[in-house]
C-alpha cells in the first residue's frame, strides 16, 4: 500500500489504484471491467486534479501527499476517499475522491497509454477479492431425485440386513441348530458377548447385500453427461454464422435442466435490442428535427442538416435552439479517441464528422453523433475547457466548472458551464419524470405529447433543459458541492441533497428520442420461447410505454393481451387517498345518525 504503479495500455491493474496521471493530456483514461462486472464497453477514469499534470517518474516521486479513504468494501461502484496534496510548505490542498478515481484490480487499461496509481487495496482487500464467492454447486432434477433413491435403497439394505440378523438368532435359538457340525466355533467366539456378535453379524449381512446399491449408476450418469455436452457443441442449429462460433458448454452438470426450464428473465437493452443506438429526432420548444433528409421515402444518412418536419419555430425560438445544441453538446461525459489517423487519413484531412466518441454510455455516443449531423459538433475537452464546433464552423470554448453525475435515483446529469462571454449555464439532461416536476417555464405540454408519442413507438427519450446562474448563485453551489464531496461519511446522501437544491427551477428547451433496434430473430425466438410454455420475463427500468412497445415489438405482447399494471402510488396521491377515505368514513357515519335520530323522531 503507498507504492507508485504504471500500467501500460492493455495490461490489468494489480491491485486498487487511485489513479494520479495519464499520458493523456486532460488526465483520463479508458478501461474494461469485463471480468469485474461483464461490461465490455469502455469507462472513463479521471486523475486526481492537482497530480494529472504529472508525466514521468521524476515527478510522480516528487508528490508529497497523504489519503484518507474508507475501509475495503465490495461495493464495484462505490468508494468514499480524500487525498491531501502538499504543495511547498502550505497548507494541504484537499480534493475528493470517488469511484471515477479508483482503478480497479482485474480491470484492462484500453486506448491509453500508460498511467500512474498508487496502491490502496492490495492482495485480498481488492474489491475483486472480496467478491469472490465460494462455488456453490447446483444439483439437477436428476440427481436429487438419485439421491432420494440412494436413501429409499439404503433403507432396504439395512431392513434386509437387520431381518436376516433376527432370523438368523431365531433359528439358532433351537436346539442342535447353533452349531452345526460344518461351523464349529472356537471358544473366544462362545465366550463373546451376544449383542457383540449380533452387531457382528449384522455387518456381514450388510457386506453380502451391498449390491442392492447400484454404485456403478453415478459413474454411468457422469459419463453420460460428459458424452451429451459434446452433442451441444456439435448442434449446428445452435452455430453462430456472425461469429463463426459455436455454443460453449462451461458445466455439464445441468444438461438435462435445459429442457426443464419455466422462466427466462432476460435484460431489454443489449438482449433483445442491439443496443446500437441511432438518433432519430429532437423536439425543441414543440418543433420535430431529424437529423437527416428524406428523399422519396428513403433516409438519406449520409447528409447533413436538419428536416424541419413543422414550421419553422421563427426569430424568438433561435436562440433556444441554439441553447438545445450547445446542451447536447456539453451535457455528457464522452470523450473523443485522439488517433493521429483513423483509416490512413490524417486527422486535418477529415471532415467534422471523423470524430470517433467513446463512452461507457451508447446513449450519449448516439446523442452527440446525431447532433454533430444537425451542424454541432463536440471536438474535445482540453484544459477543462469543452470545444465545440457551431453550424458556422465557429469553434464555441466554454469552461466545465462541476459534472453533477448520472445516478439510477436521480435519472438525471448536469453539468455546470461557463461561456466565453462569462454567462454560466446549467444545463440538464435526464428522464421526464425527473425533469418535468423541475421545469418552471417553457413549452411542456408539447414536449410532454411529443415524448409519449416516441416512447409509444418503443425510442428511448430524454428531457433536456437548462438555467442560467449567476456568480453569487455559482459560488454558493460551489461551496455545496465541495463540502458534499470532501465528507467521509454519508456522502452520497449529502451530495444527493446539494443536487436536489441546485437542479430546480429549469426552463424546458426540449426532448430527443434515440432507436434501439430488436434483435435479429428476437421476436422469433420470443414466440418459440412461449409455444414451448417458457414464461419470458423483461427486466428494464426504461419508460413503461417504451418497454410495452419494445415488448409488442419482439411479440411477447399480442394486440389481445390484457395488461395489468402494479404501480406504487406516490406520497402526495396516497395521502389525499388517505384523506378522503376518512372522510367517507367520517360522512356515512354522519348520514347513519341522522337516519336513527330521523326513524326514532
Amino acid at each position: 500500500v503507498g507504492d507508485i504503479v504504471m500500467v501500460k495500455e492493455d495490461e490489468t491493474f494489480p491491485c486498487d489504484l487511485i489513479f494520479l496521471s495519464s499520458s493523456r493530456g486532460d488526465g483520463t483514461c479508458f478501461v474494461t471491467t469485463a471480468s469485474l462486472d461483464g461490461e465490455s464497453s469502455h469507462k472513463t477514469y479521471y486523475a486526481v486534479q492537482d497530480t494529472k499534470a504529472f508525466h514521468n517518474e521524476q515527478e510522480i516521486d516528487a508528490l508529497h501527499a497523504t489519503i484518507e479513504c474508507e475501509q475495503p468494501q465490495p461495493d464495484l461502484y462505490k468508494f468514499v476517499g480524500r487525498i491531501n496534496v502538499y504543495h511547498d510548505m502550505n497548507e494541504p490542498t484537499a480534493r475528493p475522491l470517488g469511484s471515477e478515481n479508483l482503478l480497479l484490480r482485474g480491470a484492462t487499461l484500453k486506448n491509453t497509454e500508460k498511467i500512474f496509481g498508487v496502491a490502496i487495496y492490495t492482495g485480498m482487500e481488492t474489491k475483486m477479492a472480496l467478491n469472490y464467492q465460494a462455488k456453490s454447486q447446483k444439483r439437477s432434477a436428476v440427481e436429487k431425485s438419485m439421491n432420494v433413491f440412494l436413501i429409499v435403497y439404503l433403507c432396504i439394505l439395512i431392513s434386509k440386513a437387520l431381518i436376516n440378523t433376527v432370523l438368523k438368532y431365531v433359528w439358532q435359538s433351537e436346539p442342535f441348530r447353533d452349531e452345526p457340525w460344518y461351523n464349529q466355533k472356537t471358544e473366544p467366539e462362545r465366550k463373546r458377548n451376544l449383542f457383540l456378535r449380533a452387531f457382528t453379524d449384522f455387518l456381514a449381512f450388510m457386506v453380502l447385500f451391498n449390491y442392492i446399491i447400484p454404485v456403478s449408476m453415478y459413474v454411468t450418469v457422469e459419463m453420460q453427461k460428459f458424452l451429451g455436452s459434446y452433442f451441444l457443441t456439435w448442434d449446428e442449429e445452435m452455430f453462430d454464422e456472425d461469429t463463426g462460433e459455436g455454443p460453449l458448454v462451461n458445466t455439464s452438470d445441468l444438461n438435462e435442466e435445459l429442457g426443464q426450464i419455466e422462466y427466462v428473465f432476460t435484460d431489454k437493452t443489449g438482449t433483445l435490442t442491439e443496443n446500437n443506438m441511432e438518433f432519430v429526432e429532437c423536439c425543441i420548444e414543440g418543433h420535430v428535427y431529424v437529423p437527416h433528409v428524406i428523399c422519396n421515402g428513403q433516409i438519406l444518412h449520409d447528409c447533413t442538416g436538419i428536416d424541419m418536419i413543422d414550421s419553422s419555430p421563427g426569430g424568438s425560438g433561435k436562440e433556444r435552439e441554439d441553447l438545445f445544441f450547445r446542451a447536447l453538446c456539453l451535457c455528457h461525459t464522452v470523450q473523443v479517441k485522439d488517433d493521429d489517423s483513423v483509416d490512413g487519413l490524417k486527422k486535418n484531412q477529415l471532415s467534422r464528422r471523423s470524430c470517433i466518441y467513446i463512452s461507457s454510455s451508447p446513449d450519449e455516443v448516439a446523442l452527440v453523433e446525431g447532433i454533430q449531423r444537425l451542424g454541432y459538433t463536440y471536438l474535445r475537452l482540453k484544459d477543462n475547457f469543452m470545444e465545440i464546433l457551431n453550424r458556422e464552423n465557429n469553434i464555441e470554448k466554454f469552461e466545465l466548472l462541476e459534472v453533477l453525475s448520472f445516478d439510477s435515483v436521480r435519472r438525471r446529469m448536469s453539468v455546470i458551464v461557463k461561456s466565453s462571454a462569462g454567462d454560466i449555464f446549467l444545463f440538464c439532461k435526464g428522464a421526464d419524470s425527473s425533469i418535468f416536476p423541475r421545469v418552471k417555464e417553457g413549452k411542456i405540454d408539447q414536449v410532454r405529447s411529443r415524448v409519449e408519442r416516441n416512447a409509444v413507438e418503443g425510442l428511448r427519450t430524454l428531457c433536456v433543459a437548462y438555467k442560467k446562474l449567476t456568480a453569487e448563485e455559482y459560488s454558493n453551489a460551489q461551496k455545496l458541492l465541495q463540502n458534499a464531496k470532501l465528507a467521509l461519511q454519508d456522502r452520497e446522501k449529502k451530495l444527493a441533497e446539494v443536487y436536489e437544491k441546485i437542479e430546480r427551477d429549469f426552463i424546458l428547451l426540449g426532448a430527443t428520442a434515440v432507436e434501439d433496434r430488436l434483435q435479429e430473430k428476437a421476436a422469433d425466438t420470443i414466440e418459440a420461447l412461449q409455444k414451448a410454455g417458457i414464461k419470458v420475463w423483461v427486466l428494464t427500468g426504461d419508460k413503461m410505454e417504451t418497454a410495452a412497445a419494445t415488448c409488442y415489438a419482439c411479440k411477447l405482447f399480442r394486440r389481445n393481451t390484457q395488461i395489468l399494471e402494479l404501480t406504487t402510488k406516490k406520497i402526495e396521491e396516497q395521502s389525499l387517498h388517505d384523506v378522503l377515505f376518512d372522510l367517507s368514513k367520517t360522512v356515512l357515519r354522519h348520514s347513519g345518525s341522522l337516519t336513527r335520530d330521523t326513524f326514532s323522531g
